[in-house]
């Protein structure tokens, strides 16, 4: 397993993951500016958050991108501030749409995956959010 307390392996890890985020933006057509080039919390080799420039507001943040060990997904920053909040409510939103998925129903509001594997992806988004839920639970994760 790589070294994620070295510096460099540390940076690679990072260059990857905010190019996966850059990637699915444009995959999902969401209007943005710049991503920033250094993730605004993380725990390597698991978990990143991003901030990405707002296209209509300049100097503001517009969306939060998660990316890592986990599905790549993003949250509107009107619904979360700090890096922290976006974490917990990327968490919740995966929380509620495993449960949907565990009934084989689709989320009303949005979509993760292709919807083929559901049931069986289902059990890895719960453990995901549950761990992502963990971390803005525990103050230590979230100090410089």
């Amino acid at each position: 397993m790589p070294d994620y307390d070295d510096p460099e392996t540390e940076a690679r890890w990072n260059a990857e993951r905010r190019a996966e985020v850059l990637a699915y933006f444009e995959r999902e057509g969401i209007a943005h500016a710049d991503i920033a080039d250094a993730p605004a919390w993380s725990v390597a080799p698991y978990a990143s958050i991003w901030a990405v420039a707002s296209r209509a507001d300049a100097g503001a943040i517009g969306w939060w991108a998660i990316s890592g060990d986990l599905p790549t997904d993003y949250v509107s920053s009107d619904k979360a501030a700090t890096p922290r909040q976006a974490v917990s409510a990327i968490a919740s939103l995966w929380v509620e749409a495993a449960q949907y998925m565990e009934r084989g129903e689709p989320h009303p509001t949005f979509i993760i995956g292709t919807g083929d594997r559901a049931e069986e992806l289902a059990p890895m988004l719960a453990s995901r959010a549950a761990l992502l839920l963990e971390w803005v639970d525990d103050p230590e994760a979230w100090e410089p």
